[in-house]
């Protein structure tokens, strides 16, 4: 870590690196919110690292964006550049949203590479594993991952959930007081209670949905991995539900002719994906959220405080915020199809309980603001400045 160019009185300066923006990703959005809340606290001088990224008031990113063939060649030569800029930069702490080995700060909103590949194989036949097993990114990916993980310059892995935290202590063994579990942030003014009588009667006129009709809302592309063809069947098999999607998918026309042949193409919606979900938010009754694997999304949050009970699956890092029957359930697993219908009909089947379960959901998350996010992510870096500064004397 480099000190020297500090003076006692300077303000620390951390570098956030994360590749590029893109505006439906749940990491990207992070880390926007978290460069604002850092920046205004004013307790640290944040330097963004990145390919490319939105513009944010007061602040120039440092742009390092390397020739590129195939996606090995992408990040091994952006973690190459990244290292170099901040070395060059006066940098007290890294923290880096990519697996770069010698960041000191690692912030594991992606999960753990090696996890998802575990669960991804669970539903491939032989060549699907063969071919799996055959992509090279996965093994630059294992490899750096291990690479970072085992790096004597890391000092904190930051989780966005105990899933994830766990997860890595289990693979590389790392000692409880190199991990911070800080849940995302987000802005509970935006995502409110107030989006239902704003948004609810227009958006269902505009989509041809019937005001009192149950509305169970997606939202996330990587359909796959999101559970959308669970929450298809589960559309399937409670006759009065409708579904609306939000989000793209390569493969979106094999998911519409999904909802065809099970009958229900008059009662889902795909909307694409979209710059502002809030309508979507306040038009719907429930947020369905069986992802294969997801670390912490920020829709599971931004959909708690709209007031939306969110079902979920153990491999989703929403599932620690949920108590069954209270703001949401969880089932047994992404591809408990049973489990989810059946869920979908226990809270069907008790619809006098929406507006206490609208309310649950609100009050689950409404301690999770930007200034509690920002308020936790300074204390770490001033343990650690703390730390190094006395191992300097």
């Amino acid at each position: 870590m480099n000190t020297g160019s500090m003076t006692s009185n300077a303000v620390p300066r951390l570098a956030i690196v994360r590749q590029k923006y893109n505006p439906a990703g749940g990491a990207e959005r992070f880390v926007s919110r978290a460069v604002g809340a850092l920046r205004d606290a004013g307790e640290v001088d944040v330097v963004l690292i990145a390919r490319r990224w939105e513009s944010l008031a007061g602040l120039t990113p440092c742009l390092v964006n390397p020739f590129f063939l195939g996606n090995v060649w992408r990040d091994w030569g952006f973690a190459r550049a990244a290292r170099r800029a901040w070395k060059s930069m006066g940098i007290s702490l890294v923290q880096s949203h990519e697996r770069i080995p010698g960041c000191s700060i690692y912030r594991a909103g992606d999960g753990l590479h090696a996890r998802w590949l575990e669960i991804r194989r669970q539903g491939l036949g032989f060549w699907g594993r063969l071919s799996l097993w055959c992509n090279p990114y996965h093994h630059y990916t294992l490899a750096a991952e291990r690479a970072m993980f085992t790096h004597p310059d890391l000092q904190l892995v930051i989780c966005n959930s105990r899933m994830v935290k766990n997860e890595i202590r289990s693979a590389f063994g790392l000692p409880e007081e190199s991990f911070a579990v800080i849940h995302n942030g987000l802005d509970t003014e935006k995502f409110s209670l107030a989006l239902r009588e704003r948004y609810r009667e227009s958006m269902r006129r505009a989509l041809t949905i019937p005001q009192n009709a149950p509305v169970l809302l997606h939202v996330g592309s990587g359909f796959e991995r999101k559970g959308l063809k669970a929450s298809l069947a589960a559309v399937r098999a409670n006759p009065d539900v409708w579904l609306v999607v939000v989000g793209r998918d390569k493969n979106d026309r094999d998911y519409k002719a999904m909802a065809r042949r099970y009958g229900i193409a008059d009662r889902v919606y795909f909307a694409g994906a979209q710059d502002d979900v809030l309508p979507f938010y306040g038009m719907a009754d429930a947020l369905v959220l069986t992802s294969l694997y997801d670390p912490f999304p920020n829709v599971g949050i931004e959909a708690l405080a709209s007031g939306l009970p969110v079902f979920t699956s153990p491999t989703c890092g929403t599932a620690e915020l949920i108590q069954n029957g209270n703001n949401g359930w969880v089932v047994e697993s992404a591809q408990d199809v049973s489990g989810l219908s059946h869920a979908v009909a226990e809270w069907m089947a008790d619809r006098r309980r929406w507006p206490e379960l609208r309310i649950a959901a609100r009050r689950s998350v409404e301690h999770m603001t930007l200034e509690a996010m920002a308020s936790e992510l300074l204390g770490c870096y001033q343990r650690i400045l703390a730390s190094s500064a006395r191992k300097v004397k």
